[in-house]
């Protein structure tokens, strides 16, 4: 569990950096820094998808998955909660919303994260998780600097989703396989690609509803491979 603590607080560290440094930052600036997010967030998307052995599951996952998420709303619930958290902290960020769905999502949504909590859960190593601890604390100094202060809260998203995995790592080791872990990280990757999408202003994608999609790949993973 260590390690999703210092994941937790590196996040909080590094927001709280990139907030003092975006104060600073003029409308021209703040919208470069978005399309570097964007740019890289595709990137990043796009290397994960290319861990598929099977095409036809990522579209069948991602397909089914996005269903199942505009049945459930899972993205509104999701907008829901960051506008609890706004009002809470009574904020005025414009942007507050954004930035805690888009960070908790790219965080959250990786090999890293599954890996790394879940043989931290099994075994007590945390390294994996310190590896992530510092890239997701330089990300989020750019992500708060141009998103704000939605993104300090994707805190509490990491905190929650890695420490269950972690707690609950025993029985989720079957994760591990690489048929099943190859397919997870692919649908995972376009999700993020969608992300990348809609930070670039290209179309507004609910990103959200296709969260069913990562439960419905390690299902059919285990079915067909």
């Amino acid at each position: 569990m260590i390690g999703t603590l210092v994941n937790t607080g590196t996040v909080i560290v590094g927001s709280t950096i990139g907030l003092m440094i975006g104060a600073r930052f003029s409308e021209k600036i703040r919208s470069i820094v978005m399309h570097a997010l964007g740019l890289s967030t595709l990137l990043i998307g796009f290397r994960m998808a290319l861990k598929t052995e099977s095409i036809l599951l990522v579209i069948g996952s991602l397909a089914l998955g996005g269903i199942i998420g505009e049945l459930l709303k899972v993205e509104e619930g999701l907008e829901k909660l960051g506008e609890f958290l706004k009002r809470k902290i009574k904020s005025r960020s414009g942007d507050f919303v954004l930035g805690f769905v888009t960070s908790s999502l790219v965080f959250c949504i990786g090999p890293m994260t599954i890996v790394g909590s879940i043989q931290d859960g099994v075994s007590g190593d945390a390294s994996v998780l310190y590896a992530k601890s510092l890239l997701d604390g330089f990300a989020s100094v750019v992500f708060a600097s141009s998103l704000g202060v939605g993104v300090i809260f994707s805190a509490l998203t990491v905190l929650i989703f890695q420490g269950s995995l972690t707690l609950l790592g025993g029985q989720l080791s079957f994760l591990l396989r690489p048929e099943v872990l190859n397919e997870l990280i692919a649908t995972g990757g376009l999700i993020i690609v969608g992300i990348g999408i809609y930070l670039l202003g290209i179309k507004k994608i609910k990103v959200g509803n296709f969260l069913p999609a990562l439960v419905v790949a390690v299902v059919l993973a285990l079915l067909f491979k």
